[in-house]
């Protein structure tokens, strides 16, 4: 009888530490966002924007250069009237440069905002179904966690890249290089 119980309590205690196992996951999520094929399409548009905007700004700070070179070499032949004239103009310009530069900002930011949040939340829902289906108690996103000991975590990051339709051989090293080139092709 002694026997039976604790033959009994180490198969309990067997089952029990292997349902513990394989009931944590962990994912990289920067990588499933970022090597997304959506974020890709993202990236292209906020780099059209930027580039926009970077042109207007520069149009603007050309024309406000242009004109203080005008102020600085017609400055003495002026009366005071419209010496003060062009000052409160140049003031004005400034102003508006500073004002568009901190709009232009924003608006990338909140672009930025718009068309990434569809990604985050395709990548939640994908680790979300990956969790429910496996049965998982928790997922550990790697990037916020300390430590994981892989052998009492389940990588669920294959699965979730497979599901958002990420190129097998992607990698974020490999979007860092593409995202340099093209900053230096911009660049020439």
């Amino acid at each position: 009888m002694k026997k039976l119980i604790i033959i009994a309590a180490a198969a309990f205690f067997g089952i029990a530490a292997s349902a513990q196992s394989g009931k944590f996951a962990h994912v990289n999520y920067d990588e499933l966002v970022a090597l997304s094929p959506a974020a890709d399409s993202a990236r292209v548009v906020l780099q059209k924007a930027q580039k926009d905007a970077m042109e207007e700004l520069q149009m603007m700070q050309e024309e406000a250069q242009n004109k203080y070179q005008q102020y600085q070499q017609k400055a003495s032949t002026w009366t005071a009237s419209v010496r003060e004239s062009k000052e409160r103009e140049l003031q004005e310009m400034s102003s508006r440069i500073q004002d568009f530069q901190q709009s232009a900002q924003s608006d990338l930011q909140q672009l930025q905002n718009n068309k990434m949040a569809p990604i985050y939340q395709k990548a939640h829902e994908v680790v979300e179904d990956l969790a429910k289906k496996g049965g998982y108690i928790y997922v550990f996103d790697v990037s916020a966690v300390l430590y994981i000991d892989a052998t009492q975590s389940v990588d669920l990051t294959p699965a979730a890249r497979k599901a958002m339709g990420i190129p097998e051989g992607r990698t974020l090293e490999s979007l860092q290089a593409e995202l340099q080139a093209q900053a230096q092709a911009m660049q020439q």
